[in-house]
């Protein structure tokens, strides 16, 4: 892969030539690994989502983008609209980098309704000559013609004092009458936290101060944080940045999770349960929630992860977003489900029924590169199952569920292609209860792993070939009793 100048990452898009930009798209365009059913960029680089909101009738959905090749250069907001956030139509970009305040760069943000209008808080990234960072809170207004009219000055205009230029990603909500923006910081101890602000008209907001919490030393940045009340719980999501592994948990560069509890938000303090990873693969950060048109919490992530290496990364693109999950709270535990219109998408339904046992059974005609494979376990007494998903001589994705432990594995050591440097090429975690269903969707570089109707969720993009489309199951010793339902799924 090509080294990057600082000028080319920081050269806007608009000045590019036009015939550059379509030879660019149309390269990305050609790749194999190209996605049927997921939010992906027509060229350059995707991360964190943003701007997610049910507004006027239409869901709005925007990400960051760095349009001209697969590196972290000068971010923009690509914008889609939809109504069943199935379908997506594609707006280009929204928000762009075109005031001091976010010369560098427009970083994730939320977004809220304030008297029948639409507005997104962000931050603004500016670099002075000695190339430090300067990070403020900026807001826009969306207009009836989707065009955006920035707030003259930033309303959040520095940290605050005791802590550094690692001041972003604001997440606004509103409790009662009056507007809070939650924040992503570091103070000058290098430690990550999450301070708070007040607002009654979004142009004056006042520093409430920094969320107490028990997590004192937890990692040296969090990023992406998320506030809202679900089924009468506080749920705080936040992205910590310098984790140590333990054990099963927290193996990948940096974590996604939340803490559960209830926040006193006038005394700026939360009385939580242990932080809990939210996805227990290899590819989830930033997620962003909101609610949607029947009142359900929504969740939707990006399926990577900052400073790795992608295998499309070479073609000039990267990454994608995740399909949308329902959260709920069911026995004090987060639970999290593939939302339903998502059955739109399916055609050609075929289902088996039958034992496995030691012996490699290849499901036939169970092909295909983008499908939602169902597998229900009726009876199991086997000591392990093994499914093995994008088949071929060379290749498969393996999910294998240890009966005793309780523990489902994701093995991607013969996906194809890895993402680089990443640690180990599995991730495993323990159910709360015995393997009774997997819930499986498959598209043509990524699989997500609902685990027991929503108790665990295991996300991470694999690069098979075009040719590894087989499906295969067999158990280590013992035989289960397995219903599977496969459907294919159209484009989304």
């Amino acid at each position: 892969m090509r080294e990057w100048t600082r000028d080319e990452r920081y050269q806007h898009f608009e000045e590019v030539p036009q015939d550059k930009l379509e030879a660019l798209k149309a390269q990305v365009k050609q790749s194999s690994y190209r996605q049927t059913f997921h939010i992906q960029p027509e060229s350059g680089l995707l991360n964190d989502p943003n701007g997610l909101i049910y507004f006027n009738g239409e869901y709005h959905i925007s990400h960051q983008w760095f349009p001209l090749g697969a590196v972290h250069g000068l971010k923009y907001w690509y914008n889609y609209t939809s109504k069943d956030l199935v379908h997506f139509e594609p707006h280009g970009p929204i928000l762009k980098p075109d005031t001091k305040n976010d010369s560098h760069g427009v970083y994730s943000g939320s977004a809220f309704e304030y008297d029948n209008h639409l507005y997104y808080m962000y931050t603004g990234n500016a670099r002075d000559e000695a190339w430090q960072r300067h990070a403020s809170q900026l807001i826009a207004k969306v207009n009836q013609d989707n065009s955006l009219s920035k707030f003259p000055k930033p309303v959040i205009a520095q940290p605050p004092e005791g802590y550094t230029q690692h001041f972003r990603d604001p997440k606004v909500f509103k409790r009662g009458e009056d507007y809070y923006a939650i924040i992503g910081a570091q103070n000058i101890q290098q430690s990550g936290r999450v301070v708070l602000y007040r607002s009654t008209d979004i142009v004056h907001w006042q520093f409430m101060g920094e969320l107490e919490t028990k997590l004192t030393e937890f990692g040296y940045m969090w990023e992406c944080p998320d506030y809202f009340n679900l089924d009468g719980f506080d749920i705080l999501m936040f992205c910590p940045q310098g984790i140590e592994p333990d054990g099963h948990k927290f193996n990948n560069i940096y974590q996604a999770g939340y803490i559960i509890g209830q926040l006193d938000v006038e005394n700026l303090t939360m009385n939580h349960a242990d932080f809990n990873e939210l996805d227990n693969g290899f590819d989830f950060y930033a997620p962003q929630s909101f609610i949607d048109e029947n009142g359900q919490r929504i969740l939707i992530g990006w399926m990577g992860l900052p400073d790795i290496n992608y295998p499309t990364d070479i073609e000039e693109w990267a990454h994608c977003l995740t399909i949308p999950r329902i959260l709920s709270i069911e026995n004090g535990k987060l639970k999290q489900r593939p939302i339903k219109t998502l059955k739109q998408l399916r055609s050609n339904e075929e289902t088996a029924l039958g034992y496995a046992n030691k012996y490699t059974r290849q499901l036939h005609p169970y092909e295909g590169r983008q499908y939602e494979l169902i597998i229900d376990v009726l009876e199991n007494e086997a000591t392990e199952i093994y499914f093995e998903l994008r088949s071929s001589r060379q290749q498969s994705t393996l999910i294998k569920y240890n009966t005793r432990e309780q523990m489902i594995t994701l093995d991607r050591s013969e996906s194809g292609p890895l993402p680089s440097p990443v640690e180990g090429t599995s991730r495993s975690t323990i159910l709360d209860t015995q393997l009774s269903q997997l819930q499986i969707f498959i598209d043509t570089s990524s699989i997500e792993i609902f685990c027991n109707n929503g108790e665990r969720v295991l996300t991470a993009r694999i690069f098979p070939d075009n040719e590894a489309t087989g499906i295969k199951t067999s158990t280590e010793s013992g035989q289960a009793y397995l219903k599977f339902t496969k459907y294919e799924l159209k484009e989304g």
